[in-house]
């Protein structure tokens, strides 16, 4: 890895913890929740949406474990996340759904400051 490539994977792991604002353990709670149901109680580590399952893997991880697989839902989440905070609850997603939404990535607005 380049000088160049180490400090480009720096500031997306520093841009994705400032995006993911819940601690793996208030996330997987979480996807708890969200994914209750009968198959969820049967599967617990399989609760919640595939991205959602994707974020927790990475918290869990230290970043010289991430695949290129993660690097690239790293990048799909903080875009996310910007891009729905900068738009906010609207109409077709009233705050309740967009916060729950923003949740399942790992991101709780009613925290960020």
């Amino acid at each position: 890895m380049t000088d160049a490539e180490a400090f480009e994977m720096d500031a997306l792991w520093a841009d994705f913890h400032r995006a993911v604002n819940m601690t793996s353990q208030e996330l997987a709670a979480w996807l708890r929740v969200s994914g209750a149901g009968e198959e969820a109680e049967r599967l617990p580590e399989r609760a919640g949406p595939e991205r959602g399952r994707g974020v927790l893997a990475i918290l869990r991880k230290r970043q010289m474990d991430l695949t290129e697989s993660d690097i690239d839902l790293m990048r799909e989440v903080v875009d996310t996340v910007n891009n729905e905070r900068a738009a906010g609850p609207r109409e077709d997603r009233p705050e309740p759904d967009w916060r729950y939404q923003l949740m399942s990535l790992g991101h709780d607005p009613l925290r960020a400051g």
